[in-house]
């Protein structure tokens, strides 16, 4: 899967200010619920459901980059969020580098199981040095998605990791 099949660019988030990974899980909480447009969903909701996930295991996938995700109580289709911080955070990551790209997914329950092969095959490209470098240096939400874009069109041209 691309990741502009997954990611709206009305969910890219360019130089946020966030002061923690509470409070980051917190925002993305918010920004998905407005985004799903689910009766009865609530940001409340959609944080713990992250946090909870997260006590399961960091999702700090290496270099800098954080993949947190969650499952959706309802819905027909995921929700992706990706959001460029300001400066990066402290995450307890493995490698122990404070993160600073985000990229958040919430799967309906109802689509959890085909969405595994999916969210390993986004993490190892987010982990691209290349990539991410460049959606380091971008300076606006359309300039991210323009990344995306080029990524999805152009994956033999991203660094792969040796095998």
């Amino acid at each position: 899967m691309k990741f502009t099949q997954l990611l709206q660019p009305q969910n890219i988030r360019q130089g946020v200010i966030c002061s923690s990974k509470k409070r980051m899980l917190e925002m993305v909480g918010r920004i998905i619920t407005e985004q799903a447009g689910i009766e009865d969903l609530d940001d409340i909701q959609c944080f713990e459901n992250l946090f909870a996930r997260e006590k399961l295991g960091n999702t700090a996938i290496g270099n800098g980059v954080a993949m947190p995700r969650a499952r959706l109580p309802k819905g027909d289709k995921p929700i992706a969020l990706f959001l460029q911080l300001e400066t990066p955070i402290d995450y307890d990551a493995p490698d122990h580098r404070e993160v600073d790209l985000i990229f958040a997914v919430m799967i309906p329950e109802v689509l959890c199981a085909s969405y595994s092969k999916i969210l390993a095959e986004l993490s190892e490209k987010l982990t691209e040095k290349s990539l991410c470098k460049r959606l380091r240096m971008a300076k606006s939400a359309v300039e991210i998605w323009q990344i995306f874009e080029y990524a999805d069109n152009h994956s033999e041209l991203i660094e792969q990791p040796p095998a």
